[in-house]
């Protein structure tokens, strides 16, 4: 499938900006990235591949840095396991160094694995913890005195809104997936007084991503492009970071907001695909019936 394109969507100008983006081997984290370099602003790609040539999945951080260069800004690839504060650190200063400002911070990087309690081992239950929730605090944690410095930034999550107190069946991920929503949405009131805007977007329905291929989560009718999600982060980037902070949004509720009047574009398939992935952590999410969306298809 082609990238769509939504002619109804204002592209931000991110001319002069720098984005620090986990997680962009592949997938939605690699579709953020070029959608960033698409409306000017430098790349930061950092994820754990750097190379692919006796693996089974395809991609890289230098490739997709590659690409971003392809659209006219500069990218710096850097290698980067999230769990490792030194790590992070040093990748953080390095980002500083050789762009000078970061101003756009986003928490993509994710391990997923859907069990039971008592199907789950612990250490793959300490696994999407580190990952998810010390990933995101560690990255948020070494741009703060930077980001405090800038005038206007962002630091953004991908993760769901905090709707529940359980999660049957995935309660490991569902814990690790809302504990980086609740750091990213306490740092907004940490740092309101500097105007950083702290919010966490979420797609409704399941992307189109290796991760849901694997785990079987859904089929092709109900999943869709990960530009969706990128084009969610333009639009959050569109705002002023002093005035809307403090966010758990849905994709599509941010789109519509955009203009957007259906998102038939950015389905695999025709139709509208259920809400499969707001439903995950929200069982009483439904849709409403506003401008040609579908509603939930139960």
């Amino acid at each position: 499938m082609d990238t769509p394109r939504l002619d109804a969507l204002d592209v931000p100008d991110l001319d002069g900006s720098t984005a620090f983006v986990t997680g962009t081997t592949r997938g939605i984290g690699k579709e953020i990235a070029l959608a960033l370099a698409e409306a000017g602003a430098n790349v930061v790609s950092t994820g754990k591949t750097v190379d692919d040539t006796d693996s089974e999945l395809s991609g890289t951080i230098h490739q997709t840095a590659e690409q971003c260069r392809e659209l006219g800004v500069d990218s710096l690839a850097l290698q980067l396991d999230v769990r490792e504060e030194a790590a992070v650190e040093a990748a953080a200063e390095a980002a500083i160094e050789e762009f000078g400002t970061v101003d756009i911070v986003i928490n993509n990087a994710s391990a997923i694995q859907l069990a039971n309690v008592a199907d789950l081992p612990a250490k793959r239950f300490d696994l999407l913890t580190d990952v998810n929730v010390r990933g995101t605090y560690l990255v948020s944690r070494a741009f703060l005195p930077h980001l405090r410095e800038q005038d206007g930034a962002w630091l953004l999550s991908n993760a769901p809104p905090i709707t529940t107190d359980r999660a049957p069946g995935k309660a490991a991920y569902g814990w690790s997936k809302l504990g980086m929503s609740f750091v990213t949405l306490s740092l907004a009131q940490e740092l309101a007084a500097h105007d950083v805007g702290c919010n966490s977007f979420w797609p409704v329905t399941a992307i189109d991503t290796r991760a849901t291929r694997y785990f079987g989560l859904g089929t092709e009718e109900n999943w869709r492009h990960p530009r969706i999600v990128a084009d969610t982060v333009l639009q959050i980037l569109s705002r002023d970071p002093a005035a809307f902070t403090g966010n758990a949004v849905y994709d599509e509720e941010i789109l519509r907001e955009a203009g957007v009047e259906s998102f038939e574009p950015y389905n695999l398939t025709p139709g509208d695909p259920v809400p499969r992935s707001a439903q995950m952590f929200d069982d009483g999410f439904t849709r409403e019936f506003d401008d040609g969306v579908a509603g939930d298809d139960d």
